[in-house]
């Protein structure tokens, strides 16, 4: 059965009907006498009944009206209700969809696991905006701990007990060759094959430099080297110059520049650093940035599957 009326003609009749009058009516609806009338007609044609017995001095409601006045409150006040309850819906939806997401990121870690998080997020419909602060694993770590950032993607643990730290991939450290390097067609290499090499290393105090020189201090190994730098970007733009070799993240071999070199592991140096989620303990976050957290997770457990 088709309904032939709308809740403009179910307004239309209860103005009618309140105020015993369509002139009356017609004030309160600010609309013309004729309109009102045009519109009951329409309500009384879709029904099949009379409403409104009219005379020259009175408008008086018809049994029918009277049954229809109940149902056509409810029906005003539930449309009125789901008008409202969507709106405000639409207007949180929107809110959480625009707006502000603060990540703090080791720099090694943005094009191979930061961004596809970014573009599975977008894919989900989310438009806000970011801001991704990329610097040393001290620095992230003082970004989360402070409040500065949503929440850290970092190669080192909790620094601050105000903070967790969640690791989800282990990150060899790996030797980096230009292709045409002497070692590179070699299967299998050894600390003494490298050790007068000219190393391209992290600066000091940087996260994968603290672990490469606890790694050669544990194992009573030197490594003099001849460049130190703050990204593992420049650190492949040395190698890829025939500068020396690196000792950089595996997951470099991701990058663009990755591309070009050659990656060995060695054998009697195996140095992992742990790439997890850092987050501040206690306080939760907005729900868009627990989202994009969740597949930055995901994409940090199942690398290959994201791999750009």
């Amino acid at each position: 059965m088709r309904i032939k009326f709308d809740f403009s003609d179910l307004e239309v009749f209860l103005a009618v009907l309140e105020t015993g009058s369509f002139h009356h009516a017609a004030d309160r609806l600010n609309l013309s006498q004729s309109a009102v009338t045009r519109r009951v007609q329409k309500l009384e044609k879709a029904l099949g009944s009379v409403l409104f017995e009219r005379t020259t001095r009175a408008v008086r409601p018809t049994l029918a009206a009277k049954r229809l006045q109940a149902r056509a409150a409810d029906m005003l006040v539930t449309a009125a209700d789901t008008t409202r309850a969507m709106r405000d819906e639409s207007v949180a939806f929107a809110h959480q969809r625009s707006t502000l997401i603060t990540v703090a990121a080791i720099p090694t870690v943005i094009p191979n696991f930061v961004l596809p998080a970014i573009r599975a997020f977008e894919e989900q419909g989310f438009s806000p905006r970011f801001r991704i602060f990329d610097a040393a694993a001290n620095e992230v770590s003082e970004a989360v701990s402070q409040g500065d950032a949503d929440f850290g993607v970092c190669s080192i643990g909790a620094l601050d007990p105000n903070t967790n730290f969640d690791p989800l991939l282990d990150d060899a450290i790996v030797l980096a060759l230009p292709e045409n390097h002497h070692l590179a067609e070699r299967e299998v290499i050894r600390w003494r094959d490298i050790a007068t090499e000219r190393f391209i290393l992290p600066a000091r105090g940087t996260g994968n430099r603290v672990l490469i020189d606890e790694a050669l201090a544990s194992r009573r190994l030197s490594a003099q080297w001849t460049f130190e730098v703050g990204r593992s970007t420049t650190a492949m733009e040395l190698v890829l110059g025939g500068l020396g070799v690196g000792l950089l993240p595996q997951s470099t071999i991701r990058s663009h520049m990755g591309q070009d070199l050659t990656f060995k592991s060695i054998v009697d140096f195996d140095v992992r650093r742990a790439i997890g989620l850092l987050t501040r303990a206690g306080v939760s976050i907005s729900k868009p940035a627990e989202v994009l957290m969740n597949l930055l997770r995901a994409v940090l457990v199942n690398p290959n599957e994201s791999a750009i």
